[in-house]
C-alpha cells in the first residue's frame, strides 16, 4: 500500500472513531446528573420510585419553567443541580414563588467550612447522611431546616405567600442513600405544603414531544447543530486534511526527552515511610509529626519555636480562634502516650491536625 493511501485509511479511521466516541459518550453527560431517569448512584431513580410506591402525587416535568408557571394549580417543583449554582432567584420565579408555590434546589454553590465531609444530621425521621462540608453560614435560626455548628445544609426562605428551599447538597435523596433516611427525610420535606409535587427533568436535556418540536429538534440535524458534536466534526474534518497534505511527515526537527531529575528528598521520605509502616512504628510517627504540627502551630499563634505547656497552648488557642479547644487537647494527649496506635487510628490523628491546621489558617 503506497504511503499517501495508507495515511488517508488511517485518518479515515481516527475520524470514524471520534464520531461514534462522541455518540456514545453525549448521553453519560454530567447534565443527566440528578435525574430521576438516571440509575447511577448521583441519580434520582430510586427516590422517584420511592414516591410513587408511597402513593404521593409526584411526576417527571419535561416543559421549560415558562409552563409551569402558566398553571394555575398551586405546585412543588423539585430541582436537584447537575453543577451548583447561586442561591439566588429570577424574577419571574420569585413572582411564581410569591403565588404560594414552593421551589426546592438541592445544589446550592456554598463555601467550605471545617466541618467533617461526611456526618449524620439529626432529624426527625432519623439520621440524614450529609457527604459535603459546605455550608450557609448566613442564615438565621428559624430558615434553618438541616443543619449543624458549621452552618445549614439545608435551609428555607419564605416569599409571600410561597418559600423556597434550598440544599448545598445536590445528592439529598441520590440513588447512594437508598439505606439512609434520606429517602423519608426528603418526602417528608416536599409534602409539607401538601401540593402536586413535580421533579425537573427538562433541566437535564428531558423535554416532551411538542417542546422539541418547538424548539426544533425534532430531528438529528437540528440536534447536531446545538450540541458540540458539530465543532467536533469539523475539527476532525480539518484534522484529517492536515494528516493528508502532511503525508505523516514531522512539523519541525525530533526533540529529545530530558531524563527527569530524581527528587533526593522526595524520595528518602517515601523510602522512610515504606520503612515505618512495614515495621508499624506509628508511635515514632505521633512523636515526630506531633512535634512539627505543634511547633507550627504556636509560631501562628505568636508563641515562637521554644515548646510550651499544653495548657498554655490550650488557653491562647480559645482566645486567638474563639473555637474550643477540645479537639487541640486530644491531639495533644494522643501524642503524649507514646505508644503504638493502629493504622486507622493514625489516619484519624493526622485528618484532626488537617482541620486544626485550616481553623488556624
Amino acid at each position: 500500500m503506497k504511503q499517501r493511501n495508507r495515511v488517508i485509511w488511517l485518518g479515515a479511521i481516527a475520524l470514524a472513531v471520534m464520531i461514534l466516541l462522541s455518540l456514545i459518550l453525549a448521553p453519560s453527560s454530567k447534565i443527566k446528573n440528578g435525574s430521576s431517569y438516571n440509575r447511577a448512584p448521583e441519580g434520582y431513580g430510586a427516590w422517584y420510585a420511592f414516591m410513587q410506591d408511597q402513593g404521593k402525587d409526584i411526576q417527571r416535568w419535561q416543559k421549560p419553567f415558562d409552563d409551569i408557571a402558566a398553571e394555575k394549580q398551586l405546585t412543588t417543583l423539585i430541582q436537584v443541580s447537575s453543577q451548583p449554582q447561586i442561591a439566588g432567584l429570577s424574577p419571574q420565579e420569585r413572582e411564581w414563588v410569591e403565588k404560594g408555590n414552593t421551589l426546592v434546589i438541592l445544589g446550592v454553590q456554598q463555601p467550605t467550612t471545617a466541618a467533617e465531609f461526611s456526618t449524620n444530621q439529626k432529624s426527625p425521621v432519623g439520621d440524614v447522611k450529609i457527604d459535603t462540608s459546605r455550608r450557609y453560614r448566613k442564615s438565621k435560626p428559624e430558615e434553618v431546616v438541616l443543619g449543624d455548628r458549621f452552618g445549614a445544609v439545608v435551609w428555607e426562605n419564605n416569599y409571600g405567600k410561597g418559600k423556597v428551599i434550598f440544599a448545598t447538597t445536590p445528592y439529598l435523596a441520590a440513588n447512594a442513600y437508598q439505606d439512609e433516611a434520606n429517602f423519608q427525610y426528603l418526602a417528608d420535606l416536599v409534602t409539607k405544603s401538601r401540593q402536586k409535587i413535580y421533579i425537573d427533568e427538562y433541566i437535564h436535556g428531558y423535554k416532551d414531544s411538542d417542546v422539541r418540536q418547538k424548539e426544533g429538534e425534532s430531528d438529528l440535524l437540528s440536534y447536531l447543530a446545538k450540541t458540540p458534536l458539530l465543532p467536533a466534526l469539523i475539527q476532525s474534518s480539518v484534522l484529517l486534511l492536515v494528516m493528508i497534505v502532511a503525508q505523516n511527515r514531522r512539523f519541525g526537527q525530533p526533540v529529545t526527552l530530558e531524563t527527569p531529575v530524581i527528587d533526593n528528598s522526595q524520595a528518602y521520605i517515601q523510602a522512610l515511610a515504606g520503612v515505618l509502616q512495614k515495621a508499624n512504628s506509628t508511635d515514632f510517627v505521633l512523636e515526630m509529626v506531633g512535634k512539627q504540627e505543634q511547633l507550627q502551630l504556636q509560631q501562628a499563634l505568636g508563641l515562637g519555636q521554644i515548646p510550651v505547656e499544653h495548657q498554655v497552648l490550650l488557653q491562647v488557642w480559645s482566645e486567638k480562634t474563639g473555637i474550643s479547644a477540645a479537639d487541640l487537647d486530644a491531639v495533644l494527649k494522643l501524642q503524649e502516650k507514646k505508644h503504638r496506635i493502629s493504622e486507622k487510628d493514625l489516619l484519624s490523628w493526622l485528618r484532626k491536625w488537617r482541620i486544626l491546621r485550616r481553623i488556624k489558617n
